[in-house]
């Protein structure tokens, strides 16, 4: 059996005002998960637990976000949260705060049997 890529989900979450990186992450992987309902699993004999799902996210300050409350977001499934540079900020006009973009993608893999 090998591991084989089955989606690809992509989403985009925002802090506005507060410069939350974490908040920014997870909605962004809310973004790209809550427009689905994957069936795959089911229709390959699977369970949705099963799946195996490698995040990845991007925001300019990568060590901010905390990758245990990214992975808390995905309802079932292995995990894996890896967060790079990327994303935007962009500052106010006085100066003072920030708007934050974090930018996520979601790679759902199933161990699927190898042809032979």
């Amino acid at each position: 059996m090998a591991l084989k890529r089955m989606i690809v989900e992509i989403g985009m979450g925002t802090d506005l005002t507060g410069a939350d990186y974490t908040k920014a992450a997870v909605r962004a992987l809310k973004d790209a998960l809550w427009h689905n309902s994957l069936t795959i699993a089911h229709a390959l004999g699977q369970s949705p637990h099963d799946m195996h799902v490698e995040v990845t996210v991007g925001v300019p300050k990568p060590d901010k976000v905390d990758k245990g409350a990214v992975a808390a977001v995905l309802p079932y499934g292995k995990s894996t949260v890896e967060v790079v540079e990327g994303g935007l900020e962009i500052m106010n006009d006085e100066g003072t705060n920030l708007t934050l973009m974090a930018n996520a993608a979601a790679v759902v893999y199933l161990d699927i049997p190898e042809k032979t």
